[in-house]
């Protein structure tokens, strides 16, 4: 039944190519609960099924960044699909942001993740044993809820979100995660990070733990002018996409 209404939903679908980078992109809606919900999707261009990621925005929203984001991954072989917690809610200051994280409740956005996982695992376009989940700032404390919430998840990774130490936690967790921290970060502390990254491996998990000095919270965003850096936003690329061809193209 999921397949009939995914086959339907395209029809809603517009198309874009950029044959230059060999991807096609397209806002797609499929339901998640009693929701129907519209994401952004990336996808190569060429046919076959291929690894895929589910792409978790920051507290802005569903923004061009992640957009730009998800495209990337597609030009690297990557399905992405940019999901949208906020329903189409886009902000532009720190409070407003704020205001909207909160309105998410948690088992609502467990559901979406949910959805957004059974979405690509019914592509014809993706692997459905290779599906991972990546997020920054309260998208990446959404994608270890992922983590631990999504037993198929292929493989997580966590730009400066909150983590759990806890044993019970942790042993939900089935993948391999990637945590990539800022060292002058007072809102997800490396402190926490380590913590995690150390109960991980006491639990015979699978974990790579970076801690990118002398950067601040949410260093990556080129659109935060306080805070991005380019040269640790380079380093920081460089270890995701080895972690990801490391554990979803092989």
């Amino acid at each position: 039944m999921r397949r009939i209404f995914i086959a339907a939903a395209m029809l809603f679908l517009f198309v874009s190519y950029a044959g230059a980078v060999g991807i096609k992109t397209m806002m797609v809606r499929y339901p998640s609960g009693q929701d129907t919900l519209t994401a952004y999707l990336a996808e190569p261009a060429d046919a076959g099924k291929h690894p895929a990621l589910i792409v978790i925005h920051e507290w802005w929203g569903l923004t061009d960044w992640i957009k730009e984001d998800a495209r990337e991954f597609a030009s690297r072989g990557y399905v992405a699909l940019a999901i949208d917690l906020y329903r189409g809610g886009i902000s532009a200051t720190a409070q407003d942001a704020y205001k909207l994280m909160m309105s998410v409740p948690k088992e609502r956005g467990t559901q979406d993740l949910q959805a957004a996982f059974d979405y690509l695992a019914g592509s014809e376009s993706v692997n459905p044993d290779k599906i991972g989940a990546i997020g920054w700032c309260m998208g990446g404390s959404y994608s270890f809820n992922a983590a631990v919430e999504l037993p198929k998840l292929a493989v997580c990774i966590i730009d400066y979100g909150n983590v759990e130490a806890d044993k019970d936690v942790v042993d939900k967790i089935q993948c391999p995660v990637l945590c990539n921290f800022a060292e002058m970060d007072q809102t997800y502390t490396p402190a926490k990070g380590k913590a995690f990254a150390e109960e991980m491996k006491a639990e015979g998990k699978k974990i790579d733990f970076h801690v990118y000095p002398g950067v601040n919270h949410a260093f990556m965003n080129p659109n935060n002018t306080t805070a991005y850096n380019e040269t640790q936003t380079k380093l920081a690329w460089k270890n995701i996409f080895a972690f990801l061809d490391k554990h979803l193209k092989r």
